[in-house]
């Protein structure tokens, strides 16, 4: 209760949900309640007039502190974690179904990538099956997809719009270099057989839009990744 001399205004808070959120206070995921509260004018300690309504709030149950709703929007470290494997699995499969599959460099690539990311137990089958699995769906089977000339999206449209599905929320919570490094994880699969094709080329494209990174941007990302280190 904050003191004026005999008066000061007392909070009674109420419990309305819980979860998990990641922390501001704490830098980590915490488990919250989301509460509500009504002021009211205190004389001598005892609450005698109402005052109005405070929150909704988060409250950290580790710290104490409050938060503002739009504390939610920040994933936590494990939603947040399966989001960048979701991303990176996403663009291989992407970059796979641009470019085809038939060069081994360029499967054996895109495993180790997806391995990298989290997926650990990740085969060159379970890849190949998704991709049937996609053109099943599409009609359309890895490396033919259309040059773009007769108004087609060349990288498909149910894969653009998975990309941007998987990208998109994700970008907002990468550092600049994190969006960068999964441009540049396609990137090498796309190289692994030599230069990149039209297809190819056009993904990645996509894929530095849906990481919000800019046309400039994702040229010299591109081009850097063709020189050798």
């Amino acid at each position: 209760m904050h003191k004026l001399g005999l008066v000061g205004v007392r909070t009674s808070w109420r419990t309305i949900a819980d979860g998990e959120f990641f922390c501001p206070e704490c830098g980590g995921d915490r488990n919250y309640r989301r509460r509500t509260g009504k002021r009211r004018l205190a004389l001598l300690g005892v609450p005698v007039l109402p005052r109005g309504e405070v929150g909704p709030v988060l409250e950290c149950s580790s710290c104490g502190s409050h938060f503002g709703l739009d504390a939610l929007d920040h994933p936590t470290t494990t939603r947040f974690s399966a989001m960048l494997r979701d991303a990176v699995h996403t663009i291989a499969l992407a970059v796979l179904a641009a470019g085809g599959t038939s060069a081994r460099p360029v499967r054996e690539q895109a495993v180790s990538v997806v391995r990298s990311s989290g997926f650990t137990e990740c085969t060159e089958e379970q890849l190949l099956s998704l991709l049937a699995a996609l053109a099943a769906d599409t009609g359309r089977l890895p490396g033919t997809y259309h040059d773009g000339r007769d108004g087609l999206d060349p990288c498909g449209t149910a894969l653009a719009i998975e990309l941007h599905e998987a990208l998109e929320p994700l970008a907002p919570h990468l550092a600049p270099a994190g969006r960068e490094s999964l441009l540049l994880q396609g990137a090498r699969i796309a190289l692994a057989d030599g230069p990149y094709t039209g297809p190819e080329r056009e993904v990645l494209t996509t894929v530095g839009g849906a990481l919000s990174l800019d046309e400039a941007d994702t040229e010299r990302l591109l081009a850097a990744a063709r020189t050798p280190s």
